[in-house]
Order: C-alpha cells, then structure tokens, then sequence
C-alpha cells in the first residue's frame, strides 16, 4: 500500500489564498470551487479550494491527506458552503466509508478532476494519472459526498 513520501509544494497556501481572493471577486476559475466550513475547534469560517467531480450523479471532493485539516474540519461539521463566483450553495458533506464506492470515485478522479492529480503523484500515492492506481489507494484517502442542505 503506498505510503505519504513526498510533500505538497510550498506555494499551494499561497495559490490557495489566491484562488479564494478570486472566487471572493465573483470570477470562477476553472471547476475549482472554494469549499467554506466551521473550524473544528474556533468555529471561524475556513476556505478551500476544492475541485468537485461527479460519479455516477453525485458529486465528491477527496482529500489526498486524510488527516489534512480541511478533512478533519469536514467530518467535525459535516456541513458547509461551495462557493462558484457569487454563487453560494449550502451542502452537506458526508464522508464515503464504503470501501467498493470509494474505488468507484478514486477511480474516477484522475479524469475527472485532472488538476489534482500532481498532487497525488507528488506525494507518492500514485506514480501516474492511472484510474486503476488511484482506486487502489481508495483506503488511504478521505471521500466526501456533496449534498445539498
């Protein structure tokens, strides 16, 4: 099983800030979408971008580091905000603990949300954007289901 061995790059908070500046403007960028949720232990509002992919009709955001703290805020609210431009949309965001639908999404990711894939390389969970490696880590990673609220 592929283990954490690399690091996500030194300017992703910076891009990050950046992304979220702009959405804030009302400019969509690409799919991303600024993901908004309660701070686990402040309560304060935390944004992320986020790139929402759909499998089979619903959509999903998987988080490469299952401990990461826009993960762990998630499964603390389990609820949000998606942010597009203006446009705001209150979701609910169940985490997927269902081994074989987990795969299904992984294995939809590298297609689906293309930009995300460096980052999976990057860390090592993965060596290419190759459906079958990306649901062979679906144990590894966090998968949260998009609902509405």
């Amino acid at each position: 099983m592929p283990e954490v061995t690399g690091k996500l790059p030194g300017w992703l908070p910076a891009m990050n800030k950046v992304m979220t500046a702009v959405q804030r403007l009302g400019l969509p960028v690409g799919p991303v979408q600024v993901l908004v949720v309660p701070g686990r232990r402040s309560g304060k509002l935390r944004e992320t971008p986020v790139t929402p992919f759909a499998v089979d009709g619903r959509l999903y955001v998987a988080a490469a580091l299952p401990d990461a703290d826009w993960a762990r805020n998630i499964r603390a609210a389990g609820r949000g905000e998606l942010r597009r431009g203006r446009r705001v949309r209150p979701v609910l965001l169940p985490e997927v603990h269902d081994l074989p639908t987990k795969r299904a999404v992984m294995r939809t990711f590298p297609r689906a949300a293309r930009g995300g894939v460096s980052f999976y390389v990057r860390l090592g969970l993965v060596q290419e954007a190759d459906p079958e490696q990306f649901a062979a880590i679906a144990d590894r990673v966090a998968v949260f289901e998009i609902r509405d609220a």
